[in-house]
């Protein structure tokens, strides 16, 4: 019984060691088109330490980086693939389809970016495979270590195959390796955690949802179906919580992610999508005040500034 707790006083000590990091949603979609090559690639160059691929699978079972499971929104497929007449979903295409799509710009960002020229040009819709090729080659140009988050975004136990086939064909599968894997979907996460097991790989992974806290001051994650799960419940298969940090339905609170820690997990917070510096520097500022650690934002080098300025004034 000591040594549990023992351990668990350990875990939640390593849940708040280090420095917060800095996690690039979708690249940098504030300024690129999302989940593009060079968007990622210029999010490393503006010092994120995890580059963020979204998973969906193609017609022919490759692994594609893209946030919806249909194309439109993201791409010009209705004026490519008119005679298709459908929702256009990712499931229903080849990669070879998939390959002559363009990625058009979905926020204020554009098609380019001053004083920046991506390795790769190209908008296209990247499989994981070349998005683990980018972060490998980036990490000889960065000088440091550039991260991998890739979501699970299907309950879907072949995409759990084959993420987890291609990290370890990769030879991503310890938490050294700089690799969170992640999703909305507890019995996907769960599924990992066995999987990874069985395969000899550790990575740590991470469960997406809504910080709730009870009247009587317990913290639990939403789940689909409307469930609530106690967060000891999570730590049993997960590393970490990614959390919703401005849902007004649902705030994330400093005693919540207080909770989170003595838990053993990590908490990243989603997602900071504000480009006013000042009103941006603010929002970093409160909430790695309240112990997040670690940020998805769209907009890296605004995130990493009020991340060092943050781990400056700690010390």
């Amino acid at each position: 019984m000591k040594l549990a707790a023992l351990l668990l006083a350990l875990c939640s000590a390593l849940a708040q060691a280090a420095e917060p990091l800095v996690i690039a949603h979708r690249g940098a979609s504030g300024y690129l088109p999302e989940h593009t090559l060079a968007g990622y690639e210029l999010a490393i160059r503006m010092g994120a330490d995890y580059i963020e691929p979204d998973l969906q699978m193609t017609r022919d079972g490759v692994l594609v980086a893209i946030h919806d499971d249909t194309l439109p929104r993201t791409t010009n497929v209705a004026e490519l693939f008119a005679a298709r007449n459908g929702g256009y979903r990712v499931a229903d295409f080849t990669l070879a389809e998939i390959r002559t799509l363009t990625v058009k710009p979905t926020t204020t960002g554009a098609a380019t970016y001053p004083g920046f020229t991506p390795a790769s040009a190209e908008l296209r819709v990247p499989t994981f495979d070349e998005v683990i090729a980018l972060a490998k080659a980036q990490r000889a140009v960065a000088g440091r270590p550039v991260g991998l988050y890739p979501e699970a975004k299907q309950a879907d136990p072949a995409m759990e195959d084959q993420l987890l086939a291609t990290l370890q064909r990769e030879q991503l599968t310890r938490a050294a390796d700089r690799v969170f894997v992640q999703s909305f979907s507890d019995a996907t996460v769960q599924s990992l955690a066995v999987k990874q097991r069985a395969l000899g790989m550790s990575l740590p992974l991470v469960l997406l949802g809504h910080a709730i806290t009870l009247p009587d001051g317990r913290a639990m994650m939403a789940a689909p179906g409307g469930r609530m799960l106690p967060l000891k419940d999570v730590a049993a298969y997960a590393s970490g919580v990614g959390v919703a940090m401005a849902n007004t339905k649902y705030p994330l609170t400093k005693a919540w992610i207080a909770q989170a820690h003595d838990a053993g997990l990590q908490v990243h917070g989603w997602t900071f999508a504000k480009l006013d510096a000042a009103a941006a520097a603010d929002e970093y500022r409160t909430f790695l005040d309240m112990g997040l650690d670690g940020v998805f934002s769209n907009y890296s080098d605004l995130a990493v500034k009020a991340r060092n300025a943050f781990v400056a004034g700690r010390k």
